[in-house]
């Protein structure tokens, strides 16, 4: 399995890199925090249906302990994808960081502790 680590990311999206990011979570999860140019999809045929395995994908969910982007890593992979990496750490490593996060709670708990 292709791993890509925070640092690795961060650099890619601070570049402009063409890459597509994915969130592997439920939707809800995806509306509420997700990285900044994340994408969601609602199943595996549309994903397949959407993107080129040719392109570069990076796929991501909660957390160290979350299967979910490894899940959907395999299926691309088992699909013809080939330039395909996971991001192990996901939203919560990415927050541990500092980095900045979009969606609908992002900001909500720094507005209720001021």
């Amino acid at each position: 399995m292709n791993r890509i680590t925070r640092e690795e990311l961060k650099k890619k999206i601070d570049r402009g890199e063409d890459f597509k990011l994915i969130n592997c979570l439920d939707g809800w999860m995806f509306r509420a925090k997700r990285i900044p140019g994340s994408i969601h999809f609602e199943g595996l045929k549309h994903a397949l249906g959407t993107l080129d395995p040719k392109e570069e994908v990076v796929v991501y969910c909660s957390n160290f302990g979350c299967t979910a982007s490894v899940l959907v890593y395999q299926q691309l992979v088992d699909h013809g994808f080939q330039n395909t990496w996971h991001y192990p750490g996901g939203v919560a490593d990415w927050e541990d960081a500092g980095y900045p996060l979009e969606g609908d709670s992002v900001g909500r708990m720094d507005q209720t502790h001021n």
